[in-house]
């Protein structure tokens, strides 16, 4: 085909890319009403750029005249950048909300986490130990049906610790984080009740866990159950509490909205609340993919695991102490 055969038949599709690329290029610095419409929906926008791209090699490979090639390798070098750029940029903008800012806004919500801990970790512990001197009181918090069920899923002899037989990881792992998402957002969305239900939510999944440590270990199911979360408890657990501390915000603002009015506190709450609540899904995900992946592993000694599990607590905790610190702060 005559170079000018082939301008012709794909000139308008160049001018609706180009088109299209202005538009992408330059919105904050040209009124969009200004430019002219590209007739090109996002959706056409890749198969576009290929055939562009096989329209320059084609150019290329048929010698026609620089300014064509030229034309069509600043079109393709242009769509590049706006399509792959911005994967990059949003790429970059995740890592830096991970590895900075998600644990700053931690930190500044130290008075609220504080909160969250006291009435998540109080009851698993105060439980656990309880258990240990009144057995019985278990049976006002767990079914029989379910304390069966526990001592078959953590017997040493279970060689899929924390599963029934019938199960595999890569169901526990969905179930795990339908359950982990189930339980943030309980803890988080139920801080529109002036704060109440997230504490309900916290204080009463921290029975729920203490009951189960507390059963399992007078039971003498100690070590499986221990070694089964050691690894994922780093960050299940401190995700629980993240998203409480969220919810929290969002009932202090409801609570003392200062010179704001509620509905205006709440929004600014929220605001910083859903940042939370990023991180904290985050962290569910690592969790659900330890525990069903690690956690139910029995070709590992206890030590191992509680080795693994020291470590992850130990990262985390210094993630959010150190990370995101900017240098002399």
């Amino acid at each position: 085909m005559k170079q000018a055969a082939f301008e012709e038949r794909y000139a308008e599709a160049w001018l609706r890319f180009e088109r299209w690329l202005d538009r992408r290029e330059r919105p904050t610095r040209t009124d969009p009403k200004r430019l002219a419409p590209s007739g090109m929906q996002d959706a056409e926008v890749p198969r576009a750029y290929r055939r562009l791209c096989q329209h320059l090699a084609l150019a290329r490979d048929r010698a026609y005249s620089p300014d064509l090639v030229d034309r069509l390798n600043q079109l393709a070098l242009r769509g590049h950048q706006v399509l792959y750029g911005a994967r990059s940029r949003r790429r970059g903008r995740i890592a830096q909300f991970l590895l900075a800012d998600f644990p700053r806004r931690v930190r500044a919500e130290w008075r609220l986490l504080a909160i969250a801990c006291l009435a998540f970790f109080g009851p698993v512990a105060a439980l656990a130990v309880a258990l240990q001197i009144f057995p019985d009181f278990v049976h006002y918090l767990l079914s029989p049906r379910a304390l069966a069920r526990l001592e078959e899923m953590y017997d040493p002899g279970n060689p899929r610790l924390g599963m029934r037989q019938a199960d595999t990881s890569v169901m526990m792992f969905a179930f795990y984080i339908w359950n982990n998402v189930k339980l943030g957002f309980q803890c988080f969305a139920t801080g529109l009740l002036f704060g109440l239900g997230t504490l309900f939510y916290l204080v009463s999944n921290g029975l729920q866990i203490g009951a189960v440590a507390g059963h399992l270990t007078q039971a003498g199911f100690g070590t499986s159950f221990w070694s089964f979360v050691s690894g994922h408890s780093a960050m299940e657990l401190t995700a629980i509490v993240v998203c409480g501390a969220a919810g929290l915000k969002l009932g202090a603002a409801l609570i003392a909205p200062g010179n704001l009015s509620r509905r205006a506190a709440l929004v600014a709450s929220a605001q910083a609340a859903i940042r939370l609540m990023y991180g904290a899904a985050a962290m569910f995900l690592a969790a659900a993919f330890i525990e069903a992946f690690w956690s139910p592993l029995t070709a590992f000694p206890p030590a191992t695991k509680y080795a693994v599990g020291a470590i992850l607590w130990a990262l985390v905790i210094g993630y959010f102490l150190l990370a995101g610190r900017r240098r002399g702060a």
